[in-house]
């Protein structure tokens, strides 16, 4: 695994996190092979990934059934199911939390997606989640609404790990970096640690391109300078997006106001690229790795992204090249009629609704097989 692309991009300071979990994946030790031999550094969960491991195969059949003749709920069966997953695979990256300095190692479980919209609800369960996962190197996955801001900061202010989910657009962006050091100054305020204390902000990307891309398709004809710039813009606004959001990353996370609470050993709450598997069979089935390597930051990939990087990836440092023509590209967006804040806007509307439709299937998946198990 010497030449290994994965285990290569630990020269370049981004680490690879796996957006799977599954429980077999644990117990046949192939979550310790990845981490041995590709580098793996953490995983991500959500609804949807929880909805096809347990709602879609038989593996957890035998507890499912033992905790029904429990008089279990079928809320309480899932936790269960899903914090023990979690807990397993935290344990099992482990000494990677602790070689890397708590920098990685860490494995997320999403509050309840109906939440997304309920500020003190999230906190609720975002602590209750903390408490029963009795894990250091775990994060909390919260959504990047509106109303998840104040959770955010509230939750970095009393310690807990965040993984800030379902960020889209740029401005937003700029507001979880900014509930998270409000956060850790609230901590410090309050004359608490801040040292210990993680967080990610997970930018999704390849939704982007998929929701932008007919559009500026669209403008292709008739010919004029619109057509030209359509065509310069097409395929490259997610990557764009990206590369902006590392310059606020820099700007925010290099200002004096961090700088005090790096200090007291606060980190950075570093970015993750997210939605990463390329959904347009036109482009690279890299494309949304290969672009955005960069120093102190996370790349979560499906099982099939992470075996096309490992198949023919070539990490270089990417993140920062070409940023003004990133600029540029944003820029021609409002020339082109095109609304980026509206779209992203759009985008984390139905990335909650991609979260709660997955989770109440595999709701009613656990009712189906809690009536087969008492019949």
């Amino acid at each position: 695994m010497k030449h290994n692309p994965l285990k290569k991009m630990e020269t370049f300071g981004q680490s690879i996190w796996l957006d799977y979990i599954r429980r077999d994946l644990i117990e046949r030790g192939e979550l310790k092979g990845l981490i041995h031999e590709d580098g793996l550094r953490g995983i991500t969960s959500n609804p949807a990934i929880f909805e096809k491991a347990i709602g879609e195969s038989h593996i957890y059949d035998q507890d499912i059934f033992e905790m029904v003749h429990r008089n279990k709920d079928i809320k309480t069966i899932y936790e269960a199911l899903s914090q023990q997953d979690v807990q397993n695979a935290a344990d099992e990256f482990r000494s990677v939390y602790e070689k890397t300095a708590k920098k990685d190692g860490y494995v997320s479980l999403e509050v309840n997606p109906h939440l997304a919209y309920d500020t003190k609800g999230t906190i609720e369960e975002a602590r209750r989640l903390w408490a029963a996962l009795d894990r250091p190197n775990v994060f909390i996955k919260v959504p990047a609404t509106s109303e998840g801001l104040p959770a955010i900061q509230q939750l970095i202010s009393e310690g807990i790990n965040v993984n800030v989910t379902l960020i889209f657009g740029l401005p937003r962006y700029r507001q979880v970096a900014e509930a998270y050091i409000a956060g850790l100054e609230e901590r410090v305020a309050g004359g608490k640690p801040v040292k210990d204390i993680a967080s990610v902000a997970s930018f999704f990307l390849s939704r982007i391109d998929a929701l932008v891309d007919p559009l500026v398709k669209n403008l292709f004809e008739p010919e004029g300078m619109n057509s030209e710039i359509a065509k310069k813009v097409h395929g490259k606004v997610a990557i764009a997006s990206a590369k902006a959001a590392y310059q606020i990353y820099k700007e925010i996370f290099g200002s004096n106001r961090f700088q005090k609470l790096a200090v007291g050993g606060a980190s950075v709450q570093r970015l993750l690229w997210a939605s990463t598997s390329t959904k347009n069979p036109e482009y690279s089935d890299i494309k949304y790795i290969e672009q955005i390597i960069g120093p102190n930051t996370v790349n979560t990939v499906p099982l099939e992204t992470m075996n096309a990087y490992r198949d023919h990836g070539d990490p270089q440092f990417s993140l920062e090249q070409d940023v003004p023509e990133a600029h540029w590209i944003l820029a021609q967006l409002s020339e082109l009629g095109i609304n980026i804040g509206a779209l992203t806007q759009g985008l984390e509307d139905e990335g909650v609704r991609k979260f709660n439709q997955p989770f109440d299937s595999l709701m009613d998946s656990l009712r189906e097989k809690s009536l087969l198990d008492n019949n």
